[in-house]
């Protein structure tokens, strides 16, 4: 009598095949997960809801660098990994960039500061952004911002805070707020976002608003703030205490009508343009 077979013991995958396996279908879930689109919202709601840094740093500066290259991993696909990055980035960057008053408007809490305070907002904002959803004006935003920033400070001023569209600046030298308001007005028509290019206006009055921390408050503030409400598309309105701080020889001006809500019924008005 034949004995019987012994039973044959089923073959085992190796340990590194299997475990092989197991790191390709745990990468391809990654991989599908990272480009779902209610990810990549999720990932792009949570980095929406981290402020803008409070200065504008050297583009050369190592996270500005680490920001670029998760800016620009897997090209153009959708990733929320890429979006988780930039918003480790952006945090960062916003708690270690305090925005820094100008040595020259700089003052004890509370006192009086002699400065020229500029507003600046777009024109006709609103309407774009309730067709061009959060992603298209978030880019439009940072665009903006990271231009006037990059303006006001090479002309000497400083960015007391941006406010939503527009944005809130000091400068101790009105020559240099007009110039700045203008190149701001430049800079801002070179960007388009979604085929859409925003025009910017911009109003300076000079006064003494009174420091308060990193903020300035006063009537002079609400004075330039309905100047600049005031001005067009393109167009840098100045009040005549303005005027009177710096060489009219210089810029082209124009007497404007001008009521507000708040501001002396004596207060001159007018639009200024720089001669070539």
């Amino acid at each position: 009598m034949t004995p019987a077979d012994p039973p044959k013991k089923k073959a085992r995958k190796p340990k590194a095949a299997a475990d092989g396996s197991v790191a390709k279908r745990a990468a391809e879930l990654l991989a599908k997960t990272d480009a779902s689109e209610s990810a990549v919202s999720l990932a792009r709601a949570a980095r929406s809801l981290i402020p803008e840094p409070s200065t504008v740093v050297g583009e050369g500066s190592p996270s500005d660098r680490v920001a670029r290259l998760i800016a620009q991993a897997r090209g153009e696909q959708p990733s929320a990994m890429r979006e988780i990055g930039l918003a480790a980035v952006e945090g960062w960057q916003t708690l270690t960039r305090r925005r820094r008053r100008a040595p020259e408007v700089r003052a004890a809490d509370d006192a009086p500061v002699a400065a020229t305070i500029m507003f600046t907002d777009l024109v006709n904002f609103s309407t774009w952004a309730l067709r061009a959803g959060d992603d298209h004006v978030l880019e439009l935003i940072r665009a903006v911002d990271g231009a006037t920033e990059r303006v006001v400070s090479r002309r000497g001023g400083q960015v007391v805070k941006n406010l939503g569209d527009g944005t809130m600046a000091v400068f101790d030298d009105a020559e240099n707020a007009i110039l700045a308001a203008f190149e701001t007005i430049t800079a801002v028509t070179a960007i388009e976002v979604d085929g859409y290019r925003p025009q910017l206006r911009a109003g300076l009055h000079t006064g003494t608003p009174r420091a308060v921390g990193d903020d300035f408050l006063g009537v002079d503030v609400n004075i330039a703030a309905r100047v600049g409400a005031a001005a067009g598309g393109g167009e840098v309105f100045i009040s005549d205490a303005v005027v009177e701080e710096i060489d009219a020889e210089k810029f082209v001006l124009r007497r404007k009508r001008f009521r507000a809500k708040g501001v002396p019924k004596e207060l001159g008005v007018q639009s200024v343009i720089p001669r070539l």
